[in-house]
């Protein structure tokens, strides 16, 4: 999973404000990629599916799938990724203290 900080670039003055794209323009890339290969499988599995159930998803033998967006269509899928990627770490970590707790008071 490799995050590519490039693909915001603004394409006019009239693009919204978001501070979270600023904020990731800012970050160093090697930075975002360690944050990015830090993902579980088990959340890569999530995004995709996620991302794959928002797009549609169609068998690839027998279809020609083609899909065309903008450019802050294509940010919002990706920011709404991030999120889902981050709550589901959280929620990862979270599972495992609770076994681990779990796990020691039944010593």
């Amino acid at each position: 999973m490799v995050f590519d900080s490039n693909f915001f670039q603004r394409e006019s003055e009239t693009t919204i404000k978001n501070t979270l794209i600023e904020y990731l323009q800012k970050q160093n890339p090697e930075t975002l990629e360690r944050v990015a290969q830090s993902a579980t499988p088990e959340v890569r599995e999530i995004i995709t599916h996620n991302v794959q159930g928002l797009l549609g998803e169609l068998p690839s033998e027998g279809f020609n799938v083609q899909i065309v967006t903008d450019r802050q269509n294509l940010a919002n899928l990706l920011a709404s990724a991030m999120m889902t990627g981050y709550f589901l770490s959280l929620m990862e970590k979270r599972k495992d203290l609770e076994e681990s707790i779990t796990n020691t008071d039944s010593l």
